[in-house]
């Protein structure tokens, strides 16, 4: 037992300081965790003493294991599921509600979290991820979202899936996931990808999967392995006849009449139908609501110097807000750097960086781009943000008869002139002509 500084008790004013001081120490500990260390080359065991009533305290499982009818009696528990560092991090923040989460612990932290019925480290977990979800762990956190019900996390998740659907898919983590969850992605009407890269990433994850149930990789056994439900959602009429016949073909995971209807198709000569979907997958941003903040606009005559286009917004209700649309012209590519800051203490909030092309709006008859966040920002009712773009390019279309108050699906965006370095854009006139949203779910 280390040496313990006397009557250290006197230093510590606080009972967050005193059960800190004994937190992952012998002193008054009366009871110990055995738990195998996370390193697969070795298979040692580590000891966390604990103090029952700190534990107990705090979770209503050790409550009952320790003080329950059927309370464990034994001074020493071994806990085979769990990761000594991961252990460590739980009972840290239930003796001094602070942890250290990192990529390779959050998730072992937060099944414990919900093991032991610890409801705000699991949101704290929950919101390290939000903040750290990107296109290459998606497919990593996603499973373990819907595990727990974390909505927000999982509709977080498909958000990323849907808007960098080519990276998410190309990321190491997607060979290793369900076929439930292969089939549930290949059937979103909105993805962000090339259906051919799509089928090389299907394909991939058939290939790893035979791998690891020993099968030789072949068509006939990826075929088998993907299932019928997936093979009929890729939209292969999607692909040009060169990628059909680089990738598909080679594959052998289609039979040899539905490469011949597809041969048929491509020269126009099918005169059956094809059992696959020919219509193209809807965009991201179709499916956010907007806000529109202009009645009017007007031909290409909006120049671009040094300063960025500004803008101050409000919203009377929490909303997310995952990005802006820009006015651009006829063949016009952009280079923009977006922000959102909160004028009450000049934070950024999310930054987005890009080169952009134009096209021609959908709806009217300007031409644009949007600029969609990698991540959503959650604003908070009646407080005030300030949308800043710093735009390099041509000269583009503007809105004018710009509106105060704008209404979208029961949500009031209230807009003001930005004072200061602002290349004109006003709560009247200039850049911004759509708010991409959705509710905070």
């Amino acid at each position: 037992m280390s040496v313990i500084e006397e009557n250290w008790q006197t230093k510590c004013s606080a009972i967050a300081q005193r059960t800190t001081f004994i937190f992952n120490t012998e002193l008054l500990s009366d009871v110990k965790f055995v738990v195998p260390t996370s390193t697969v080359e070795s298979e040692s065991k580590n000891v966390i003493p604990a103090h029952k009533f700190v534990l107990a305290i705090s979770s209503p499982v050790f409550y009952a294991m320790f003080y329950g009818q059927m309370a464990e009696t034994k001074d020493s528990i071994e806990l085979p599921d769990c990761e000594y560092e991961s252990l460590l991090e739980m009972f840290r923040y239930l003796y001094s509600d602070k942890v250290n989460l990192s990529g390779s612990n959050v998730m072992q932290v937060l099944y414990l979290a919900n093991k032991y019925m610890v409801p705000s480290l699991a949101e704290k977990c929950a919101e390290y991820l939000r903040r750290n979800l990107k296109a290459s762990n998606v497919f990593c956190i996603l499973p373990n979202a819907q595990k727990f019900e974390d909505k927000e996390l999982e509709d977080r998740c498909w958000e990323v899936i849907m808007k960098q659907t080519e990276e998410a898919v190309a990321s190491d983590e997607f060979v290793t996931v369900e076929r439930s969850l292969i089939e549930t992605v290949v059937k979103r009407e909105s993805l962000n990808v090339k259906e051919v890269e799509l089928f090389k990433a299907v394909d991939r994850w058939a290939t790893e999967k035979s791998k690891r149930e020993r099968i030789t990789p072949n068509g006939e056994s990826k075929r088998r392995i993907i299932g019928e439900e997936i093979v009929k959602a890729i939209r292969f009429p999607l692909m040009l006849e060169k990628e059909f016949a680089s990738v598909v073909i080679d594959s052998d995971i289609l039979t040899l009449k539905e490469v011949g209807d597809m041969m048929k198709h491509y020269n126009g000569v099918l005169t059956s139908s094809l059992p696959f979907i020919q219509v193209p997958r809807k965009e991201f941003s179709t499916l956010l609501a907007g806000c529109r903040r202009f009645q009017s606009f007007k031909l290409p005559g909006w120049d671009y110097m040094s300063s960025p286009d500004c803008l101050i917004f409000s919203v009377n209700k929490p909303i997310m807000l995952h990005g802006v649309q820009h006015f651009g012209s006829e063949g016009g590519n952009y280079t923009v750097s977006t922000e959102v800051k909160d004028t009450t203490d000049g934070s950024s909030l999310v930054k987005q960086s890009g080169s952009y092309a134009s096209e021609k709006d959908k709806s009217f008859s300007y031409y644009g781009f949007s600029v969609l966040f990698d991540r959503p920002v959650c604003l908070v009712e009646n407080r005030k943000y300030k949308l800043e773009s710093l735009i390099k390019g041509p000269r583009s279309w503007y809105g004018t008869e710009g509106q105060t108050f704008a209404e979208s699906e029961g949500v009031i965006f209230i807009f003001n002139t930005s004072p200061g370095d602002n290349n004109l854009t006003s709560k009247v006139y200039g850049q911004f002509p759509v708010l991409f949203w959705s509710g905070t779910h």
